[in-house]
């Protein structure tokens, strides 16, 4: 166990932060889901914009790396044009 008052801070600290990254994460794993299983283009090409907001958040606050956000913005992109 830690001895130092600034070692539990940072105990705390780092456990509010993985629970708030992983809340992130989930919410953006649901809404890629969400626009991968979409069949209809109009409502697929509504929701895109708003998922690749939230992917570019991801990767400003690290939670994923940005080279993955780009990944999963192109891999998108080409599935909501390949909808008919």
């Amino acid at each position: 166990m830690a001895n130092h008052k600034s070692a539990l801070k940072r105990i705390r600290q780092n456990e509010t932060k993985r629970l708030r990254n992983r809340y992130y994460h989930k919410t953006a794993r649901t809404a890629l889901k969400a626009l991968r299983s979409e069949e209809n283009k109009a409502v697929a090409t509504e929701q895109l914009p708003k998922v690749i907001a939230l992917l570019d958040k991801l990767a400003k606050r690290n939670i994923i790396h940005k080279n993955k956000a780009a990944n999963l913005k192109s891999k998108l992109t080409k599935h909501v044009n390949k909808l008919a």
